[in-house]
């Protein structure tokens, strides 16, 4: 009988770039898993791990990625508001 993976894991999709510093990082799109690592191998071994060993659920993007594990990953707007709130926190 042939063994499937959960449907979770099979169908995470992970991004690999660099951040601003310079680190390696991968991470799930929608920020279910993520983290920095000290080479592009160690990221992709990761992934694999992570994803089920699919190297094609595995994306490298040439654009800075910085690492954030929010499950949804904040929009310009969203990071606005909650910056705006945490100032009116700190006054009140």
């Amino acid at each position: 009988m042939k063994q499937t993976e959960p449907p979770s894991c099979s169908s995470n999709i992970v991004l690999i770039g660099k951040n601003s510093r310079g680190n390696w990082v991968a991470q799930e799109q929608s920020g279910l898993f993520g983290g920095l690592f000290v080479n592009r191998a160690a990221a992709v071994k990761f992934a694999l791990f992570e994803n089920g060993h699919r190297p094609e659920a595995v994306v490298d993007t040439p654009s800075v990625l910085e690492l954030s594990l929010n499950s949804s990953p904040f929009t310009s707007d969203r990071a606005a508001m909650s910056s705006d709130d945490t100032l009116q926190r700190r006054a009140a």
